[in-house]
């Protein structure tokens, strides 16, 4: 087995690898890696995707990428294909993993002007991938994976919002005040921790930017996105932000209350107002993913009628 620099090899290269990594993620989260799978291919034949592949007999067996974002590295992704034994020859999964992740922290901790490393590893289960982690001094934050058969479920009335307050469909003119009020919203809040674009306005910024104009979380879904305003001030006090990740399901990307609101009742109109679009244009489920520390959204969510399926690690270093 040897660990090479996945630069070094073409999209023709990894694309068997990538089909794999498609069914896993269709089988395990309902999501459609299509969209992400070609944005990957088309970095590699660039030649501009920093990570590693893990070579058996020649063909790629396993490959983990990161990207850089001014002084934070990102993991992107981690697969290995299962080994399928080969008669008694098949390499260890859990151990290339394990290698791949290593050579990608150790170069991330390494490179010149970075100063923190962020890593969410949603296709493996909570504990699988921790070691090379903890070693290496990053902190684990277990996340919840949640699912809502929207056919199991009648539909709920939503819950009746008292008169100073307003749910709007998503617009675009309200890009600077929905990152502002994320901004506000996840101050001192255990996700701040995990991801620190929460921490500024200028991240907030990038982070619906990620969210509304690339694929990385699926496709923005602005149908099934909605606010929440205070009448009489016009002042943006929530949202809640849908992504299509399957033709059939869609992901909340986003849900966030200022925290002077959060007793009344806005988180669940908004999950509300999301489910009802997503239900008439004939959505099968809808997923979303939750800190396992923040007990009070999992209890909504509970609640309304989401189910855990999985949890998987977020780590995060600070150098």
């Amino acid at each position: 087995m040897e660990i090479l620099d996945l630069r070094h090899f073409s999209s023709a290269d990894i694309r068997p690898l990538l089909e794999d990594e498609i069914a896993l993620w269709g089988r395990l989260l309902a999501w459609d890696y299509t969209t992400s799978a070609e944005m990957i291919l088309r970095y590699m034949d660039a030649k501009i995707l920093p990570g590693y592949a893990a070579i058996e007999r020649g063909s790629i067996c396993g490959y983990s990428f990161f990207v850089y974002e001014q002084s934070k590295g990102v993991i992107g992704d981690l697969f290995v294909r299962d080994s399928g034994g080969d008669g008694g020859r098949g390499y260890d999964r859990h151990e290339v993993q394990e290698r791949l992740l290593t050579h990608v922290i150790e170069t991330l901790q390494q490179s010149p002007g970075i100063h923190r490393v962020e890593a969410q590893l949603l296709a493996q289960d909570t504990g699988e991938v921790a070691r090379p982690f903890l070693q290496q001094g990053f902190s684990r934050h277990p996340r919840v994976f949640m699912n809502f058969e929207i056919g199991k479920h009648p539909e709920t009335v939503a819950p009746t919002l008292p008169p100073e307050f307003e749910v709007c469909p998503w617009s675009e003119h309200e890009y600077q005040s929905a990152a502002a009020l994320i901004t506000a919203a996840y101050r001192n809040h255990v996700d701040s921790e995990i991801n620190d674009q929460y921490r500024t306005l200028t991240g907030s910024l990038r982070f619906l930017n990620n969210i509304v104009r690339f694929p990385g979380c699926g496709t923005f879904d602005p149908k099934a996105s909605f606010v929440v305003f205070q009448r009489r001030t016009r002042t943006l006090i929530g949202l809640i932000l849908c992504s299509r990740v399957r033709p059939d399901v869609g992901h909340i990307t986003q849900v966030c209350v200022l925290p002077e609101y959060r007793s009344a009742g806005l988180g669940e109109a908004l999950m509300a107002a999301s489910t009802k679009n997503l239900r008439a244009r004939r959505f099968r489920f809808i997923s979303l993913t939750v800190t396992e520390a923040n007990d009070r959204a999992i209890a909504l969510y509970k609640r309304i009628g989401f189910d855990s399926t999985r949890v998987f690690d977020a780590f995060v270093w600070e150098g």
